[in-house]
């Protein structure tokens, strides 16, 4: 029997909602200041109408909402999966207020492809964007990167250590990298600004090397970085990365796109001296062997067709797309319908494949990742062994992720069924868009860069594009951000409020 929602239920979901939406409300301050000091008046008050609206709806909220228990898990993946959801039309109210989307639908689109670290957009003339709008796009994408309830258990919501842990698990991340959730939070952030700093420094001098401006080229940076990191796919420029020319600056992002990509526990070991986790982990060695087979495969295209005589511009414009897509970051060094022109099926089915694939888990990337990867590969080889040796012979599988793990069929199950609803929404999209009169493999390459939150496009993503696959895109952003869970919970949760039974 299926139980209503009680009341208390109510208030504890509307309780951490509301701190989550206090915390991304005084995060407008910082395009607010950034307008004020570039005398950008009318984006100045964008943003203070965003952030007051936010504030009231946050103080109700957790004024009349004050839960007497701890979370249960129900409640956490329902706060997750809603306060996404909610970041959305918040983050969404001064995109619009600027003038530069058709519609509130098409804000909340470039929202939600920010938070969830995607990348496509439906702006209109981004190169006459205000400074602030621009710094919030990439702004969002850094929030979104870390995780929106990260926010929360680091500054905001008071959790217990069991509710705390239900909000970061429904947020696609179970892995604690700390002693407790609060500080694997904490440390999350601090490993993220420190890579800030560091990367807003190297791409603002790269830029200033190439002879832009030293504001401009420190703006540039802060902005490609925080896309970069949090494998997102936003640039400051309509042009995307190919408006700067620049082949140090594509090393540069390259590098940054590799540490977005790699788990946060990772960083951890590395922070710590352990440089010998790189080389041993299943998810870095899956990633790097997976990058090796897609590129084979966009080579072989972009040979077929010739689309670049020369070897060095090959490999500069080829293995950028290629990594931008195995991260899920969403950089172009070219224009979105050369993919259509130039590169040929064989080069888009390794595309495809990359974005389809994607990094490692708890990372600020999407997709299936490398981990259930190598955990599917490692089950298939088990289960041939089971074949081959004698009956009686007695073995076990192991996986090195930070550890020695045991493989057993419940991690297999796992990993295999959440990698079978990834393949599921690529290709519930792809046909959607066969539906609207697009071929079939273009179709599957923006589904896959949507649900997989990458942000490649071959130019189906428009902002005349049809209203419901604009919602179906937005939809698969969310889902592949969230891996279903909490997506499915608050679907249950809903279901349980109109079927349920008290």
């Amino acid at each position: 029997m299926i139980l209503k929602p009680s009341a208390q239920d109510f208030k504890k979901i509307g309780y951490y909602i509301g701190k989550i939406i206090i915390g991304l409300s005084l995060v407008m301050l910082i395009p607010v200041i950034v307008a004020l000091a570039n005398r950008e008046i009318n984006p100045a008050l964008d943003f203070l109408i965003g952030l007051e609206i936010g504030l009231i709806l946050g103080i109700i909220l957790t004024r009349f909402c004050s839960p007497q228990q701890d979370l249960g898990w129900m409640q956490g993946m329902v706060v997750v999966s809603f306060s996404w959801l909610v970041a959305t039309i918040l983050g969404a109210i001064p995109l619009y207020l600027s003038g530069h989307w058709n519609s509130f639908l098409d804000a909340c689109f470039d929202a939600m492809s920010g938070f969830t670290t995607t990348g496509l957009a439906l702006v209109r003339d981004l190169d006459h964007i205000s400074l602030a709008h621009n710094l919030w796009r990439h702004l969002i994408i850094f929030i979104g990167g870390q995780g929106i309830v990260i926010i929360a258990l680091s500054f905001f919501a008071k959790a217990a250590a069991s509710g705390a842990f239900r909000l970061y698990v429904g947020e696609a991340r179970d892995e604690r990298i700390m002693p407790n959730v609060i500080s694997t939070a904490r440390f999350i952030w601090s490993v993220s600004i420190a890579y800030l700093v560091l990367g807003t420094f190297g791409l603002g001098i790269s830029g200033v090397l190439n002879g832009m401006r030293p504001t401009s080229a420190f703006f540039h940076g802060l902005c490609v970085f925080m896309a970069a990191f949090d494998t997102g796919g936003f640039a400051p420029q309509s042009q995307n990365i190919l408006y700067y020319h620049n082949p140090s600056l594509e090393i540069v992002i390259m590098i940054i796109m590799i540490l977005g990509t790699i788990n946060f526990r990772l960083h951890y070991n590395l922070w710590s001296g352990n440089a010998k986790e790189i080389f041993r982990n299943i998810e870095i060695r899956t990633f790097f062997f997976a990058v090796i087979i897609t590129f084979l495969f966009v080579v072989a295209g972009l040979t077929q067709h010739l689309v670049y005589p020369c070897g060095m511009v090959l490999f500069r414009k080829g293995f950028f797309q290629l990594l931008s897509a195995q991260t899920g970051t969403g950089y172009m060094t070219i224009y979105a319908q050369q993919f259509l022109r130039e590169w040929g099926d064989l080069a888009l089915v390794g595309i495809i494949g990359a974005m389809a694939l994607g990094g490692a888990v708890c990372s600020t990337t999407g997709a299936i990742k490398m981990l259930r990867i190598g955990i599917i590969f490692k089950a298939f080889c088990q289960h041939i062994k089971k074949i081959i040796l004698p009956e009686g012979a007695i073995f076990s599988e192991k996986i090195h992720h930070i550890k020695e793990v045991f493989l057993d069929d419940k991690i297999a199950l796992s990993a295999s069924l959440i990698t079978l609803a990834y393949l599921l929404l690529y290709v519930i999209g792809a046909i959607v868009g066969v539906f609207y009169g697009y071929p079939f493999l273009y179709s599957l390459f923006e589904s896959t860069s949507a649900s997989a939150n990458v942000g490649l496009s071959c130019g189906i993503t428009r902002p005349d594009m049809p209203l419901f696959l604009k919602l179906t895109y937005m939809f698969q952003m969310w889902a592949g951000r969230l891996e279903f869970i909490s997506v499915f919970t608050l679907i249950g949760f809903f279901w349980a409020l109109l079927k349920g039974k008290r």
